[in-house]
Protein backbone atom coordinates (compact mmCIF):
# COMPACT_ATOMS: atom_id res chain seq x y z
CA UNK A 1 0.00 0.00 0.00
CA UNK A 2 1.40 3.25 -0.84
CA UNK A 3 1.88 6.30 1.47
CA UNK A 4 0.93 9.42 -0.27
CA UNK A 5 3.48 12.27 1.15
CA UNK A 6 3.33 15.10 -1.30
CA UNK A 7 -0.11 16.25 0.12
CA UNK A 8 0.70 16.63 3.42
CA UNK A 9 3.60 18.91 2.58
CA UNK A 10 1.69 20.97 0.37
CA UNK A 11 -0.70 21.65 2.81
CA UNK A 12 2.54 22.65 5.19
CA UNK A 13 3.05 25.04 2.31
CA UNK A 14 -0.33 26.55 2.41
CA UNK A 15 -0.23 26.88 6.42
CA UNK A 16 3.05 28.30 6.31
CA UNK A 17 2.53 30.85 4.20
CA UNK A 18 -0.40 32.10 5.92
CA UNK A 19 1.39 32.12 9.19
CA UNK A 20 3.99 33.99 7.43
CA UNK A 21 1.47 36.48 6.26
CA UNK A 22 -0.27 36.88 9.37
CA UNK A 23 3.49 37.58 11.01
CA UNK A 24 3.84 39.86 8.15
CA UNK A 25 0.83 41.64 8.66
CA UNK A 26 1.38 42.04 12.63
CA UNK A 27 4.71 43.89 11.59
CA UNK A 28 2.95 45.76 9.56
CA UNK A 29 0.50 46.73 11.53
CA UNK A 30 3.07 47.09 14.76
CA UNK A 31 1.75 44.78 16.64
CA UNK A 32 -1.85 44.39 16.24
CA UNK A 33 -3.47 42.05 18.69
CA UNK A 34 -5.10 39.23 15.81
CA UNK A 35 -2.30 38.38 13.96
CA UNK A 36 -0.12 38.06 16.94
CA UNK A 37 -3.23 35.44 18.15
CA UNK A 38 -3.27 33.68 14.87
CA UNK A 39 0.69 33.15 14.44
CA UNK A 40 0.45 31.64 18.49
CA UNK A 41 -2.23 29.75 17.67
CA UNK A 42 -0.88 27.86 14.88
CA UNK A 43 2.41 26.98 17.12
CA UNK A 44 0.50 26.17 19.98
CA UNK A 45 0.51 22.05 19.34
CA UNK A 46 1.90 19.75 16.57
CA UNK A 47 2.93 20.46 13.66
CA UNK A 48 1.04 19.12 9.94
CA UNK A 49 4.10 16.63 9.38
CA UNK A 50 3.62 15.24 13.24
CA UNK A 51 -0.11 15.26 12.91
CA UNK A 52 0.40 13.00 9.67
CA UNK A 53 3.17 10.45 11.31
CA UNK A 54 -0.28 9.97 14.38
CA UNK A 55 -2.68 9.57 12.00
CA UNK A 56 -0.53 6.88 9.99
CA UNK A 57 -0.21 4.92 13.06
CA UNK A 58 -3.51 4.99 13.97
CA UNK A 59 -3.79 2.93 11.41
CA UNK A 60 -4.95 5.39 8.68
CA UNK A 61 -3.45 5.45 5.02
CA UNK A 62 -4.49 7.96 1.71
CA UNK A 63 -4.05 10.72 3.91
CA UNK A 64 -4.39 13.63 1.61
CA UNK A 65 -5.86 16.60 3.05
CA UNK A 66 -4.76 18.27 6.58
CA UNK A 67 -5.72 21.40 7.83
CA UNK A 68 -6.16 24.04 10.56
CA UNK A 69 -9.67 24.93 11.67
CA UNK A 70 -11.34 25.91 14.66
CA UNK A 71 -8.34 24.98 17.22
CA UNK A 72 -7.94 21.34 15.99
CA UNK A 73 -6.44 19.93 12.72
CA UNK A 74 -9.10 17.89 10.45
CA UNK A 75 -8.01 15.53 7.55
CA UNK A 76 -9.50 13.32 4.87
CA UNK A 77 -8.11 9.44 5.01
CA UNK A 78 -9.14 5.80 4.90
CA UNK A 79 -9.80 4.11 7.85
CA UNK A 80 -8.49 0.19 8.58
CA UNK A 81 -11.82 -0.94 6.73
CA UNK A 82 -11.01 1.33 3.33
CA UNK A 83 -13.82 3.50 4.11
CA UNK A 84 -13.28 7.61 2.95
CA UNK A 85 -13.24 9.41 6.71
CA UNK A 86 -12.98 12.62 7.71
CA UNK A 87 -10.86 12.82 11.01
CA UNK A 88 -10.90 15.54 13.76
CA UNK A 89 -8.04 15.47 15.66
CA UNK A 90 -6.56 17.63 19.06
CA UNK A 91 -3.62 19.85 17.76
CA UNK A 92 -1.86 18.83 21.16
CA UNK A 93 -1.57 15.54 21.56
CA UNK A 94 -2.20 14.17 17.83
CA UNK A 95 -5.09 12.14 19.11
CA UNK A 96 -8.55 11.34 16.64
CA UNK A 97 -11.49 13.11 18.69
CA UNK A 98 -13.80 11.74 16.24
CA UNK A 99 -14.40 10.22 12.87
CA UNK A 100 -16.90 11.55 9.92
CA UNK A 101 -17.17 9.30 7.47
CA UNK A 102 -17.33 10.70 3.90
CA UNK A 103 -19.76 9.19 0.68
Amino acid sequence: MAVRVAAPFAVVLAVGGVASLASAQGSANQGAPAASAASTTARAGLNIRQIYDRIEAAGYRDIVEIEWDDGRYEAKAHNAQGQRVKLYINATSGAVESTQQNR
